[in-house]
C-alpha cells in the first residue's frame, strides 16, 4: 500500500462557517454533512483552493500556502458534484484507466471510445471519479459522488472508493446526505451546525 500524507484544517474560515480544525489520516474517509447551503461545497472548494479562504490547509509538512494553486489542485484533488469535461471522448480525459477499475464501475473499455455527450448523468459522475483517481492524487474532496446514482450503483460506487482509498493510503473528505452511506464509509462524520464544524454523536 502506498501512503499520502495527513490532510490537516487549520482554523479554516469561509463564509459563515469559522475556524474549521480537523485531521484525516491516510486512508481514512471523513464525511461532511449539513443542511443545504451550509457551506460543505465551499468548504472543500477551500480545501482545493478554488475559494479564498481564512487559516490553512496542510498536506503533511506542505502548506497550501506555499505551493501554485494548479500543483496543489493535483494533489488534493476535488471531485465536484457536476463534473467539466474538456474533450470530446471518454478516453482523452483518462488514457491510463485501469480496466479492472472501469469493470468494478460497471465499465468495459469500450467506454473509453465513447463520445462524452452520449453520457448520462450517472455515468459523468462515475467517470469523473475514475478520471480523478488514474491522476494519482494524494488527497481526495467528494462532493456527493453518488447523488446522481441508484441504490446498486452507489452501492458499487462505494465499495470501490473505500476499497481505493485503503490501497492507496488517501485522506478523504467525503459530503454526503445519506446516513446510511456515512455509517457504511466513514471512520468520522462531521456535520455543520451554524458557523461550526462539529463531530456528530451518533450516525443519525
Amino acid at each position: 500500500m502506498t501512503t499520502s500524507p495527513t490532510l490537516r484544517l487549520d482554523r479554516v474560515t469561509i463564509g459563515a462557517l469559522s475556524c474549521v480544525s480537523l485531521a484525516v489520516a491516510p486512508g481514512e474517509i471523513h464525511c461532511l454533512s449539513g443542511p443545504s447551503g451550509s457551506g460543505k461545497s465551499r468548504l472543500l472548494r477551500a480545501v482545493a483552493d478554488l475559494e479564498p479562504h481564512d487559516g490553512e490547509v496542510w498536506l503533511g509538512d506542505t502548506t497550501q500556502a506555499s505551493l501554485p494553486a494548479h500543483v496543489w489542485r493535483a494533489r488534493v484533488m476535488l471531485v465536484p458534484a457536476e463534473s467539466q469535461w474538456w474533450a470530446d471522448s471518454v478516453g482523452e480525459h483518462m488514457p491510463q484507466a485501469a480496466p479492472a477499475d472501469l469493470d468494478a464501475l460497471g465499465f468495459t473499455s469500450e467506454v473509453l471510445a465513447w463520445q462524452v455527450s452520449r453520457l448520462s448523468s450517472g455515468e459523468k459522475q462515475r467517470l469523473a471519479l475514475l478520471r480523478a483517481i488514474s491522476r494519482a492524487p494524494s488527497a481526495l474532496l467528494l462532493d456527493e459522488p453518488t447523488a446522481n446514482l441508484d441504490e446498486a450503483s452507489s452501492r458499487r460506487v462505494e465499495a470501490w472508493l473505500v476499497a481505493r482509498t485503503r490501497e492507496r493510503g488517501w485522506p478523504v473528505l467525503w459530503v454526503a446526505h445519506d446516513p446510511d452511506q456515512i455509517q457504511r464509509v466513514a471512520e468520522r462524520h462531521w456535520r455543520i451546525e451554524g458557523s461550526e464544524l462539529v463531530e456528530a454523536a451518533s450516525w443519525m
